[in-house]
């Protein structure tokens, strides 16, 4: 009887192991090529914020999240979430463009989506980020404060076109550019209030790619952007010709082919009054 007692311990002692084990390839899997943000917290569940750099900045920001529940120490695999970024301001309150949350594919708890932080925190101004989900028809919410530091390099430009409206255009790709034809991604919002930044449709973004230090040449082979039907963000290729700083001048036209903002490089004119920067 004692050996069979020893026999069965052990045996509950391996799944023990197994399952342990298979949690940790399960985690490990979910969260490939990301670093946790920072963790918010209610009393059922901590939400996890994730990030490639485990950082947010100013810009265009691709984020990832997590719902672990407190009792059972389980992240919930059937949510439906969405988020509401606000930055509180000395003198008001106001939104910024971000997407919708989905579930993230391939994946059983990941959850994913983009926010477009237009302004940088500084000392007495800050962003916080509410996330509402439901979970079994329960509605819950986390809201607190989160960092958001300027960027290194200018990544997001906001302005009042020609025909009065607010615009923010946001980098997204090149993340990691390099001396070739790269893939370039825009998104183009137009705010409608202080809490509602839909994406712009049918529009162009011009391209000119200029390095100051360099005499302010140029590069060939440029392609405009123009928006995709897929994730209906702007698509286009940059010319970069030799490592080093980057100018990118921009020029922003409507559906009319108008434009609402940014200028045309010349002799005179050696940069836009909107453009991005890239560096490497």
């Amino acid at each position: 009887m004692k050996t069979l007692r020893i026999l069965s311990l052990a045996i509950l002692a391996f799944f023990a192991s197994c399952s342990s084990d298979n949690d940790e390839t399960v985690t490990a899997n979910e969260l490939d090529g990301l670093t946790k943000i920072q963790e918010m917290t209610n009393d059922t569940h901590v939400v996890e914020l994730y990030s490639s750099t485990g950082t947010l900045q100013q810009g265009h920001n691709a984020i990832s999240l997590r719902i672990k529940n407190k009792a059972t120490n389980e992240y919930e695999k059937n949510a439906t979430v969405s988020w509401s970024p606000l930055m509180y301001m000395m003198s008001m309150q106001h939104a910024c463009p971000y997407s919708a949350v989905t579930k993230t594919s391939g994946k059983e708890t990941l959850y994913n989506g983009y926010i477009v932080f237009q302004m940088a925190q500084n000392d007495t101004e800050y962003w916080k980020l509410k996330v509402n989900y439901t979970i079994n028809g329960t509605e819950y919410n986390v809201d607190e404060i989160i960092s958001v530091p300027a960027s290194a390099k200018r990544r997001v430009t906001s302005f009042t076109g020609t025909d009065g409206s607010k615009y923010v255009l946001a980098l997204i790709e090149p993340t990691n550019p390099k001396v070739a034809l790269n893939d370039i991604k825009m998104g183009v919002f137009k705010m409608e209030n202080m809490t509602s930044f839909p994406i712009v449709n049918d529009y162009t973004v011009k391209i000119d790619p200029r390095m100051p230090s360099m005499g302010n040449h140029g590069s060939p082979n440029n392609v405009n952007l123009t928006q995709s039907a897929t994730d209906l963000l702007y698509h286009g290729k940059l010319s970069l010709t030799m490592t080093g700083y980057w100018k990118i001048n921009l020029q922003l036209l409507n559906s009319a082919n108008e434009v609402l903002k940014g200028e045309e490089i010349t002799e005179t004119t050696t940069e836009s009054s909107i453009y991005f920067e890239v560096e490497f």
